[in-house]
């Protein structure tokens, strides 16, 4: 098999992301679910803009997140998503390739506009997201771009994309298309809401096209419909060859058929967002992957990107170079 152009290439939601400190009381007057992704249309995006606080724009979305923090790391990588070709797309097209990530998709040119996401952090620094996913909504089976696919170490799947029907199709023809070419696949849960409603689809997709599995304890749990984290890591092990559960300040568990592995989390001087902990740790760990490490030290890697994006308000790196970071943290 020939050296891939790519280290990683992630398929997920095109969003640019709008952040705003908020307190409990706004959250409960607006309807808001704390700690929850709520999907929303267009009319309620602009409701909840025009009563957020001052807030700050980023292009961001999980799989996006990851490939900005890969590519701070050194990595080789693209990524596929549908924007439209609006201002805000303009937006997330100029930022994502500005930092050397590949972005081939083409955009739309009608129907519904670039996705945003409204990100209210509350003082005890959880998110809420509010999204309205837009054009994200078209991704369809004739944007995943097949030469990127099979020239790729691995493809990372965002699990929000399970939403949509044209996209969950683009997906498993991804996952054929690299198992073909003889690379790896990775999945991200994203979510404890979003695995609720697919949880047997889900399973179905780990069991059959997933080589590599990350997701955060509570939707592991929400999983295989358990209260109980070892209940659901004894379920978890041998149906697929790798998984990294995140566990916020109790550091991850590397589970494979072999082995359970606990790793602690790096020290947090002071938290000040957890937007994006878990698209970075996804960022170190896949890297660690890509540079042939052991599971625990890809662990290592995360948990340092991870701690670096909880550090300030944002989901991407703000450190100039986490490929300089890590080397520091780890000599």
């Amino acid at each position: 098999m020939h050296e891939p152009r790519f280290d990683v290439a992630g398929i997920g939601n095109a969003i640019v992301d709008v952040l705003s400190h908020a307190d409990d009381a706004f959250l409960a007057t607006n309807g808001v679910p704390k700690g929850s992704m709520t999907l929303i249309d267009e009319a309620r995006a602009e409701v909840l803009y025009a009563s957020m606080g001052p807030g700050i724009e980023a292009s961001g979305g999980s799989a996006a997140n990851t490939m900005a923090g890969l590519a701070s790391l050194g990595a080789r990588t693209a990524f596929i998503g549908k924007v439209r070709d609006d201002a805000l797309g303009a937006i997330f097209r100029h930022d994502i390739t500005s930092i050397g990530v590949s972005f081939p998709t083409a955009p739309l040119t009608e129907g519904p506009s670039t996705a945003r996401c409204l990100i209210l952090v509350t003082p005890d620094a959880e998110r809420t997201m509010n999204t309205y996913l837009g054009a994200c909504t078209q991704l369809a089976p004739d944007d995943i771009d097949a030469e990127v696919i099979a020239d790729s170490a691995i493809t990372y799947i965002e699990g929000y994309l399970w939403d949509q029907p044209a996209a969950k199709t683009a997906i498993l023809q991804a996952a054929a298309q690299a198992r073909k070419a003889g690379r790896k696949v990775a999945l991200s849960l994203s979510d404890s809401f979003c695995v609720d409603r697919h949880r047997d689809t889900f399973l179905e997709l780990v069991d059959n096209h997933v080589d590599i599995l990350l997701a955060n304890e509570h939707e592991v749990m929400a999983l295989f419909g358990s209260a109980d984290l070892d209940q659901a890591t004894a379920a978890l092990r041998g149906r697929c060859a790798l998984a990294v559960v995140t566990r916020s300040a109790k550091g991850c568990r590397i589970v494979s058929a072999e082995s359970v592995i606990d790793v602690p989390a790096e020290t947090v001087d002071h938290l000040v967002d957890t937007t994006g902990a878990g698209d970075q740790f996804a960022a170190g760990f896949l890297f660690g992957l890509c540079r042939g490490y052991e599971p625990k030290l890809c662990a290592r890697i995360g948990a340092i990107a991870a701690a670096e994006v909880v550090s300030h308000f944002g989901a991407r790196p703000e450190a100039a170079s986490l490929a300089d970071l890590v080397k520091a943290k780890l000599g």
